[in-house]
């Protein structure tokens, strides 16, 4: 069997992105990374960054989880669209229904691949905290 060269190739750059449009990493990690063509994006839980609170309603939280991840994409100079995987958290498998409804409206078509799991805790006590990979090609 003969060796095939893939048909892309990842830099060796890694690059730490950071924005204050989202809230700040509350432990030693990075809000994402940017490795070659993949950006792997921190789980944002639904902090406004502007004053630090969060409100108690799920859609609410769904939504500013997801204004936080995409602040971030956006400041690594990638989009939504570029989003390839993503997995929800969520405290309460209960809130399935109210955040997919807000999840579809940030991913209206051609959706990425998605994990959504129902765990014990979340920090801060937040109900959703969603995380990314995204992709794009040089």
């Amino acid at each position: 069997m003969a060796f095939v060269e893939p048909e892309f190739i990842l830099d060796d750059v890694k690059r730490i992105i950071s924005t204050d449009k989202a809230p700040a990493a509350i432990g030693p990690y990075s809000q994402a990374i940017q490795a070659g063509e993949f950006l792997y994006v921190s789980g944002q839980i639904p902090v406004n960054p502007a004053n630090g609170t969060f409100s108690e309603d799920i859609t609410e939280q769904a939504k500013q989880s997801l204004e936080n991840l995409k602040a971030i994409i956006e400041a690594a100079g990638y989009s939504l669209s570029d989003v390839v995987k993503t997995t929800v958290f969520a405290s309460d498998i209960a809130n399935f229904a109210k955040i997919n409804e807000v999840y579809a409206k940030y991913f209206p078509s051609d959706a990425p691949a998605r994990s959504f799991v129902a765990v014990k805790d979340l920090p801060k006590a937040v109900g959703v905290e969603i995380e990314a990979v995204a992709w794009r090609k040089k």
